[in-house]
């Protein structure tokens, strides 16, 4: 190898060398004029920890401030608790005293202590259901609150209202009820449950009924016994009682235009079938049909009425049911089956409205009614008996449908 040979291979080793230096300084130099790579997520990443931060800083401080406001509330809250306690603001109230306005107060057949004291605070006469009952509880010496009717005042102090409700005399009244329907006997329990008076002096005094202005025909006060609610003063006596029941059914005859003690006596037998058959609705409807059964040319039913109402008064029961044997008895004077015209006389306490509509019938053309459905009270009229023994037929049907003993 000559000299020219072997710097020439000299010079093909080291090219290589230079060249990949120079390729490493290129890549360097372009290194350093780029970012270096992920530097800008580093400095996102850096931004974003930093608004974390921040972000938790704001929490933390909003979290301690409604801590103190929590506290702070608490604290007021325990402080304005502590101030009612002191000054007694959760003890049940009372009034003064001495009242205002006068109100009547009804104690009802029934009502205990409890319900009689929410009355009271419902219609603002005490402040206090509690303060009512300690009062009551204190004064009361086994004594109870009767039925009747009390003179009291709005706003009054709890003891004053105990001590009036408790007395033996001045404002309290005997309290009755007699509903419409109830039969004499009836009547006169009730009477003696609300006045404490025997229910033999009502009885005996039922026997002489002339003696109390009823008419010859009348041989009790069946009919007569005005129904609605009474207070009876504490010193009324049975008689007293009866003159004022009995006084209010014929000022409601003579508010009729029926004054003659005969007429009246009618009236009120058809007022108590009126009242036994019907619903207040079919009143004179009812009324009418009774009326063309008692005319001479009834040739449908023969003067018959036929009111099993009537049937059972006289067989001292209340039913629905009688039998073919009970409908043919001709003993019993109620049997209007078997008699022809009015029964022997009323049969329960007839209201007002009934008495009205037996005074005032109105004109219909019907001879039968019978009521097809005992809940709602639908009454179907009719002209003929083959119609009426459809309308009996939805009557049974119906029946058929309801508990045992519902019809009977």
């Amino acid at each position: 190898m000559n000299g020219s040979q072997h710097g020439q291979r000299r010079r093909r080793a080291t090219e290589p060398d230079e060249g990949l230096d120079l390729l490493y300084r290129e890549r360097r130099a372009a290194r350093m004029r780029r970012p270096a790579a992920g530097s800008h997520a580093r400095r996102s990443t850096l931004k974003g920890k930093k608004l974390t931060a921040r972000q938790r800083r704001r929490r933390r401080g909003r979290i301690i401030l409604f801590s103190v406001l929590g506290v702070f509330a608490a604290g007021l809250v325990g402080m304005v608790l502590i101030l009612q306690s002191l000054l007694g603001m959760h003890e049940p109230q009372d009034y003064a005293g001495p009242g205002g306005k006068e109100v009547t107060f009804t104690v009802e057949q029934g009502a205990g202590p409890i319900a009689i004291a929410s009355a009271l605070t419902e219609q603002d006469i005490v402040a206090s259901s509690k303060v009512f009952l300690d009062a009551l509880a204190s004064q009361a010496q086994g004594r109870e609150i009767q039925p009747g009717q009390y003179t009291l005042k709005q706003e009054m102090p709890a003891k004053d209202a105990a001590a009036v409700l408790l007395a033996d005399e001045g404002s309290k009244v005997a309290y009755a009820a007699i509903n419409r329907t109830l039969r004499q006997h009836e009547v006169f329990k009730v009477l003696s449950e609300g006045t404490r008076i025997p229910v033999s002096d009502f009885e005996a005094l039922a026997k002489n009924p002339q003696a109390l202005g009823l008419p010859t025909q009348a041989h009790n006060l069946e009919g007569y016994l005005f129904p609605g609610e009474y207070r009876f003063p504490l010193d009324a006596t049975a008689e007293d009682i009866l003159k004022q029941m009995v006084g209010n059914t014929i000022a409601r005859l003579e508010q009729d235009g029926i004054t003659d003690p005969n007429e009246q006596f009618r009236v009120l037998t058809i007022a108590s079938i009126v009242e036994a058959e019907a619903g207040e609705a079919d009143y004179g409807t009812v009324a009418g049909a009774i009326m063309n059964r008692l005319k001479p040319d009834n040739k449908e039913t023969a003067g018959l009425i036929q009111s099993d109402a009537t049937v059972t008064y006289g067989l001292n029961r209340k039913s629905y049911d009688i039998t073919p044997e009970e409908k043919a008895d001709k003993s019993n004077p109620y049997n209007t089956y078997a008699h022809p015209g009015l029964p022997a006389g009323p049969i329960n306490s007839p209201g007002g409205p009934a008495i009205d509509a037996a005074a005032h019938p109105k004109d219909v053309p019907y001879y039968y009614w019978v009521t097809v459905n005992l809940d709602t009270g639908e009454t179907k009229f009719s002209k003929t008996l083959a119609e009426h023994n459809t309308y009996t037929k939805e009557y049974l049907n119906w029946c058929s449908t309801q508990k045992a003993g519902r019809c009977s």
